[in-house]
């Protein structure tokens, strides 16, 4: 299928606040209760349409353990867009966006649109952070934001499509140059069985667990 623009998006956070749930649910329309620690990174793709434009969102949903921040940061190349979520049931996840931003701040385009998600919305009974937190904290660093749930998919479809129709916005009007990110995106591909080879040595028994070679091709459209 055709599409007028390629948005590479990067999910972000603390180990097990989600990530790979949020993706799965946006991808696939599901929730997996039960899920392996990402390793490195992990893709999906999905084609939406905004404002009757077709586009493709390429998502990379990185490892949140600190050992892979080294990892991760090389990741935020080519980024339009990024999810910063949160677990709104564990404080300190919040506690930790400041880094995280600190991160994408430093090693993104100064341009990427920027999503803060509070997930679990479900377990509101559970609640460690109130929304007015996560609003003050967006507000206060330009970021879009919402409360969603990979569970009961609240807000996951709102949370990825709002923030492509922002980085549409800022194309149209000339703030954000999308041609020269996806070069940069093919570079950066380049260089991913490199980082994949690294991480089995590293880590093979789980990598194996990873069908490495299937992942690759949806993500990049390789037949």
């Amino acid at each position: 299928m055709s599409y007028d623009y390629l948005f590479k998006y990067i999910i972000i956070g603390d180990t097990g606040v989600g990530k790979s749930c949020l993706l799965l649910q946006f991808t696939d329309k599901r929730f997996q209760p039960v899920h392996d620690l990402t390793i490195g990174v992990e893709f999906g793709a999905r084609m939406v349409t905004i404002d009757g434009r077709p586009l493709k969102l390429q998502i990379w949903d990185t490892a949140g353990q600190e050992s892979f921040r080294s990892i991760t940061r090389s990741y935020y190349r080519g980024a339009a867009g990024a999810l910063l979520v949160y677990d709104i049931t564990r404080r300190e996840t919040f506690n930790h966006l400041a880094s995280w931003l600190e991160d994408a701040r430093q090693h993104a385009n100064p341009n990427m649109t920027i999503m803060l998600v509070g997930n679990k919305s479900d377990l509101a009974h559970r609640r460690a952070v109130s929304k007015e937190e996560g609003e003050q904290f967006a507000k206060e660093n330009g970021l879009l934001f919402l409360e969603a749930s990979a569970r009961t998919a609240q807000n996951v479809e709102e949370a990825f499509t709002k923030t492509a129709a922002k980085i549409l916005q800022k194309i149209q009007e000339g703030v954000f140059d999308v041609s020269n990110e996806v070069r940069l995106m093919w570079v950066l591909e380049n260089k991913l069985y490199n980082h994949l080879f690294l991480l089995h040595s590293l880590c093979d028994p789980v990598i194996r667990k990873m069908n490495i070679s299937a992942l690759v091709c949806n993500a990049f459209d390789i037949t």
